[in-house]
């Protein structure tokens, strides 16, 4: 596809896309909903020539790590969750690993004390990248068009230039303010952004066409390879030939369950999402939640206390399954949930102190992005990437022009101590040599009698698993739209700290507040959290929910 009918092609593709401004009922064949206008488009043009969800999936990760730079990437990894026309299921895990020379005390020092923002905004901060080599593995395992045709789009994206919106110019200027990139080489400098700004990423059109031509080895060999590793060496930072190599995606039995008669294909570890996800539904089946109605007093006390107690089994029980035997199958115990549901108090709220993770008789950033698609044929992607931290580390490959992800910080760098997003992790977090970190992500597909119903997920770090949960809920329990579901406001617990986080939005509803600070909850008032993109599939129609949060967007044929 050359230039001009790109251009042409997507200015066409505007005029037929629908943004989170308008309506979610929709008489459309297939559906993208994504964090970018501009992917989002990139996604439905490869539909529309053919292409199955798999394809779409290729085409918008590579599009988020040219438009989306604070989270979509080639210098991070994901979860990919997908579910064909015949009702089968795969999870590609694309998660990132420790280097090679990686070792547990790397971020202590002399006094064993963690050393400020070593896991964070150091080249030892960054994991081994794995989106490349998963969206080789997805093109094999299901790709219907021409990998070329998939890459092609975010190219020209990069080569031509794209235009900053508004929230992107924002976050652009607060990236440069706390990095203080004008320091050192970034495509992402400038003095001050604004909306209608034109980026264009030369350094990064071009690696992206090493990994068109080259696929795998375009990115783990060659030119670029040597780019990040020269990165690397001089920087102090871990990452070596033999990581970039050795990494290798691999595809996981997905979690399962059903909520009522709903069924739910979820991501298993190193994600805890799927499996957190399950407990909570599976826990809150206990309560008649419909009857206490949307935000009450007793609907955000008990799912509240269920979330704390799933985030304290997080803490203990998670880690990579190669390297540690999660006890997936006790977590979802039917027995064990009705035990934790049995002993939430309804008239006060226990103190995380209190509560500890579980235990059996046995033998044992805030910036990610996601993007959910259904292709004409009634295949569907859930998908979740992210760099971790906005921006990730900060770091951008000098020559190729793609930032590194900071995930070496989602480790128990020091069991007990928390991560950014405060979430304390053990022993089976801890960083050991070609092991992927513990995540939260929590990319998703639901069936309702058979049929494809829901396909949802969102970032927001330790967020991530309660809003997915309350966006289920809010549809089933209390009759919702699923653009209303993406859009309702949102709260959270995670065990520690030992508090209610809650948007603000739902401050100004007095007298709940005091009915929540009635039954002990500490509450932490933020100004938002998480943004959705889901589709709900409903009569043979498609329901596109974009979250107004940001510049999510759906994209329709």
């Amino acid at each position: 596809m050359n230039n001009y009918i790109t251009v042409i092609l997507m200015i066409i593709l505007s005029l037929q896309s629908c943004n989170n401004d308008s309506y979610d009922k929709i008489d459309a064949k297939a559906m993208v909903v994504s964090a970018h206008p501009l992917a989002s488009d990139v996604g439905i043009a490869v539909l529309k020539k053919g292409g199955n969800a798999a394809d779409a999936t290729i085409a918008v990760q590579f599009a988020l790590a040219v438009v989306y730079p604070s989270a979509g990437n080639i210098g991070g990894g994901g979860f990919f969750v997908y579910r064909s026309n015949k009702g089968n299921y795969s999870t590609l895990d694309y998660r990132e690993k420790a280097p090679l020379i990686a070792y547990r005390d790397m971020y202590l020092d002399s006094n064993n004390k963690v050393i400020k923002n070593s896991s964070l905004y150091s080249h030892k901060a960054v994991g081994v990248p794995g989106t490349v080599d998963g969206m080789v593995e997805i093109h094999q395992k299901y790709g219907n068009l021409k990998w070329e045709e998939l890459v092609q789009p975010s190219i020209d994206l990069a080569e031509n230039g794209f235009v900053v919106t508004s929230r992107e110019s924002k976050k652009l200027n607060r990236f440069n303010a706390n990095h203080n990139v004008s320091d050192f080489y970034n495509p992402y400098y400038k003095d001050q952004f604004k909306e209608g700004d034109t980026i264009k990423l030369p350094d990064l059109a071009q690696t992206l066409k090493f990994i068109r031509d080259y696929k795998r080895e375009g990115f783990y060999s060659g030119k670029v390879a040597e780019n990040l590793i020269t990165e690397m060496k001089n920087n102090e930072g871990f990452i070596t030939e033999n990581d970039l190599k050795s990494y290798k995606s691999i595809w996981r039995e997905p979690i399962i369950g059903n909520y009522k008669n709903y069924k739910l294909i979820s991501m298993g570890p190193p994600s805890s999402g799927g499996v957190l996800l399950m407990q909570m539904l599976k826990m809150a089946e206990q309560f008649p939640l419909k009857k206490y109605k949307f935000h009450s007093k007793e609907s955000i006390h008990i799912m509240t206390e269920i979330e704390r107690r799933s985030f304290a089994d997080r803490a203990k029980h998670f880690g990579d399954p190669d390297f540690y035997d999660v006890p997936i199958s006790e977590l979802l115990d039917s027995s064990y949930l009705q035990t934790r549901a049995n002993n939430i108090d309804l008239n006060i709220a226990t103190p995380s102190d209190n509560i500890y993770a579980g235990s059996w008789n046995a033998s044992e950033s805030d910036e990610t992005t996601h993007f959910s698609i259904v292709d004409q044929y009634g295949n569907a992607s859930s998908v979740t990437t992210t760099l971790n931290g906005s921006f990730g580390s900060g770091i951008v490959v000098k020559n190729s022009g793609f930032l590194l992800n900071n995930e070496m910080d989602d480790f128990s760098i020091k069991p007990g101590h928390p991560n950014m997003y405060g979430l304390i992790g053990g022993e089976a977090n801890s960083i050991i040599p070609e092991k992927r970190m513990l995540s939260s992500m929590t990319p998703t597909i639901l069936e309702k009698n058979g049929q494809l119903f829901m396909i949802v997920g969102t970032p927001g770090g330790s967020t991530i698993i309660s809003a997915v949960f309350q966006v289920i809920l809010n549809v089933i329990e209390y009759g919702m739209s699923i653009e209303e579901s993406v859009n309702a406001s949102r709260f959270h617990h995670q065990w520690y700290p030992d508090e209610i986080k809650l948007e603000k939005v739902i401050s100004k509803d007095s007298s709940l507040i005091r009915e929540l600070q009635s039954l002990n909850h500490r509450l932490n008032f933020v100004n938002s959290m998480n943004r959705v993109d889901a589709i709900l599939i409903e009569n043979h129609q498609l329901f596109g929910g974009a979250d107004n949060r940001g510049d999510d967007h759906i994209s329709f044929f």
